[in-house]
């Protein structure tokens, strides 16, 4: 299978022509069935065993044929709203371009209307702040790059903007751009300013105590250095981690990636660990580790590494800058620290 992203999905004659021109447009995937299938086509035989084969591999889904026949055969690969693919699915003739499944969180609205740009078709959209000309929270996040938390409390933001309601919004280091919708959202001072809202929403990498209808949305921009002895477990670095993200109320969800020491680069444990968290893991030489300041320097290190510090100098290294929110610290045979990104940005 290809490195596309997008597979589109033909049945008839009609159809297929309509497939080859918009996968010639976007780069996709066109599958069509066997007997209308040419040279630049992936032929196919049994519809439902392809989509089961197919629909967690791509993260779009392009259906050129009737939403009854792509219900029935998306139905059972359907999981949640975070996590599905976009779904997709136009007529033959090329007249309408309607947005099925995960039109946020899944880019469909936006993938429905760049279709239907290219062949001018009429894009379908029914989600209802699109439709009523309200904000989404959740594509706002998307499009912020921040992680939601509970993606069941977006329903209830969402409802208070289509009732005209505007919501109110904690945000202490600006990581949400709301300068375009004022109408919409304000600004809170407080993290207790959100307590006696209808539903609110809180942008911070440190954990609060709020009300169910508090919508925490984390930025990424924590980066985590750890160091460890050989043949340490990948258990013994998460139990570190996560008991210091406990004791200092630190969101893992705001961290971007991982850092160490280029020694480190075949640690069994270390990778193992970086693979359950689905943190990206980036290795430093010790000169490039020596170049940050403002560490706390280890003789043992020193004397193994040939660098005073690991975990300190990692995560400094990656956030761009010496900002340390955590500085090391260790058990018997882990250390680890979190610096926060330096950002550029204003209100």
């Amino acid at each position: 299978m290809s490195n596309s992203k997008t597979a589109i999905y033909a049945l008839t004659a009609k159809g297929a022509d309509l497939a080859r021109k918009i996968a010639l447009a976007t780069g996709a995937d066109s599958f069509v069935l066997k007997r209308y299938a040419e040279e630049s086509d992936i032929p196919f035989a049994g519809f439902t065993s392809l989509i089961s084969n197919n629909f967690s591999v791509y993260d779009s889904h392009i259906f050129i044929m009737a939403s009854g026949i792509v219900v029935r055969a998306i139905a059972t690969h359907l999981k949640s709203k975070d996590s599905d693919p976009a779904v997709v699915v136009l007529d033959q003739e090329g007249e309408f371009v309607i947005s099925l499944v995960s039109g946020h969180l899944g880019g469909a609205n936006e993938l429905a209307r760049m279709i239907a740009d290219q062949i001018g078709a009429t894009a379908v959209i029914t989600t209802a702040t699109d439709c009523a000309g309200v904000p989404s929270i959740d594509l706002l996040a998307r499009s912020n790059g921040l992680v939601i938390g509970d993606i069941g409390i977006i329903k209830h933001v969402n409802a208070a903007l289509l009732d005209g309601e505007r919501v109110g919004v904690y945000d202490p280091e600006f990581f949400i751009d709301l300068n375009d919708f004022d109408e919409f959202f304000y600004r809170v001072s407080s993290v207790e300013d959100l307590t006696d809202l209808r539903c609110s929403v809180c942008v911070d990498w440190r954990v609060h105590s709020l009300p169910e209808r508090v919508l925490k949305l984390y930025p990424k921009c924590l980066r985590l250095g750890v160091g460890c002895r050989r043949g340490v477990p990948a258990e013994e670095i998460n139990a570190l981690v996560i008991a210091i993200l406990t004791e200092q109320r630190i969101a893992g969800q705001s961290i971007a990636s991982m850092g160490t020491i280029d020694a480190k680069n075949d640690e069994v444990g270390m990778l193992e660990f970086a693979r359950q968290m689905n943190f990206k893991i980036k290795f430093f030489s010790a000169d490039e580790l020596e170049e940050m300041k403002g560490t706390t320097p280890s003789e043992l290190v020193i004397k193994h590494m040939g660098v005073g510090s690991v975990c300190e100098a990692a995560a400094m290294k990656q956030s761009g800058g010496n900002n340390l929110i955590v500085p090391k610290k260790k058990s018997a045979r882990v250390t680890m620290s979190l610096a926060k990104d330096v950002r550029i940005r204003g209100a």
